[in-house]
């Protein structure tokens, strides 16, 4: 016969987990949190963020939704001619875990890096001896404070017009194409290969 005991080895530990059992009450130090794309966009509201779609998993239309990233990532910096640790010192968050998965989307991060820094006025520490990048008297005359975020991320819902389905259209076979597709990326080294030593075959045959 077995004998089950339940011990409690770190009772101070789960202290608010009872609290909340017994009283029906949330601790003190338990707030609510938003979501995370909220919470990036509050936490970065003074900086320029990347423009970043959400999970592609996502059910409905969220997947085509485009939102505020945490960073520009490394690569996005580096393509708009801005190094990484000054991007820091003039607004602009940076993140070196995110990457870069299509090339859409990193032309348009850089299309931004690129706009956000013509739109830029950056004052000299000193003003009697200004640094290369810093902005010329006339441009510092025309300085006005920003109150908000800083470029912010709009999503504009585009509604395509009513057409009549083209015969090409009707005729396309979207499965067939992709399998195709498929089966000639998996196939692209065996091909090569085959080709090459085809190719050997006859130059040896030819001598």
């Amino acid at each position: 016969m077995h004998c089950f005991r339940t011990s409690f080895f770190l009772s101070a530990i789960f202290r608010p987990r009872r609290e909340v059992g017994n009283h029906g009450t949330q601790p003190k130090w338990h707030a609510f949190e938003p979501p995370l794309p909220q919470r990036l966009a509050d936490e970065g509201a003074h900086l320029v963020q990347p423009a970043c779609k959400e999970d592609s998993q996502a059910k409905g239309p969220y997947h085509t939704k485009v939102r505020a990233g945490r960073g520009f990532t490394l690569e996005e910096l580096k393509a708009a001619g801005i190094h990484k640790k000054t991007a820091r010192t003039i607004g602009i968050s940076v993140d070196s875990r995110r990457r870069n998965r299509s090339s859409e989307s990193l032309q348009a991060n850089v299309q931004r890096l690129k706009e956000y820094r013509s739109k830029l006025i950056l004052f000299p520490r000193k003003a009697s001896a200004p640094k290369k990048g810093d902005s010329t008297e006339e441009e510092l005359k025309m300085a006005t404070q920003l109150s908000g975020a800083v470029m912010p991320i709009k999503n504009v819902h585009k509604k395509e017009k009513a057409r009549v389905i083209s015969e090409d259209e009707k005729n396309f076979k979207a499965f067939a194409s992709l399998r195709m597709a498929r089966a000639n990326a998996r196939l692209f080294g065996i091909r090569a290969k085959r080709a090459k030593e085809a190719e050997a075959e006859s130059i040896d045959k030819k001598k």
